[in-house]
């Protein structure tokens, strides 16, 4: 399955503002649940700490969600 492109103009993003800002979760408020829920993959591993910064080309999968690339300007 291909990765959809998620572009940020920072260094990084937050994984928690990341799930926001791409429609995962509807509030900040939800993400905290979300993660503990859903098994979150970036670059192979798993991490739920939704303050995990996240980079350029980074690759972030969800199960029944999707898969994400991170990419900068």
């Amino acid at each position: 399955m291909e990765a959809e492109e998620f572009q940020i103009d920072t260094e990084y993003i937050q994984l928690g503002q990341f799930l926001k800002l791409a429609n995962i979760v509807e509030s900040g408020g939800i993400v905290k649940l979300f993660l503990s829920e859903y098994p979150v993959f970036i670059n192979g591993e798993q991490d739920q700490r939704r303050g995990r910064k996240l980079y350029h080309r980074d690759l972030i999968e969800i199960e029944d969600v999707g898969t994400y690339r991170i990419i900068t300007n």
